[in-house]
């Protein structure tokens, strides 16, 4: 993973039906929880150089009110975060977060 950076000045969320219905069916994983991610500590966030190619790309690791450790990847639009998608974090990605 890339280095860490802050995510500021953001005012919200913007939601893509298609990425909510995919992120429960295949993950199980709600927009509210993704949301918590967002206003909970710790939270670790990059650059996802790898698939920035129209539009850069961020990772965030981070916990929900009910400490599940999940891994989302979402942009910055007009300063609102929209969520691409989101799951459970791997054990690499644990390990990453558990450090910081």
């Amino acid at each position: 993973m890339e280095g860490y950076f802050k995510i500021v000045d953001w005012e919200g969320f913007e939601w893509d039906e298609g990425n909510l219905l995919k992120n429960w069916e295949k993950h199980r994983v709600s927009a509210s929880e993704c949301e918590q991610v967002f206003f909970n500590r710790p939270l670790v966030a990059g650059l996802d150089k790898k698939h920035s190619q129209r539009e850069s790309r961020y990772y965030a690791l981070g916990i929900t009110d009910a400490k599940r450790k999940l891994f989302i990847v979402f942009t910055l639009r007009k300063k609102l975060i929209r969520v691409i998608s989101a799951r459970d974090m791997n054990k690499k990605e644990r390990e990453v977060f558990e450090r910081s």
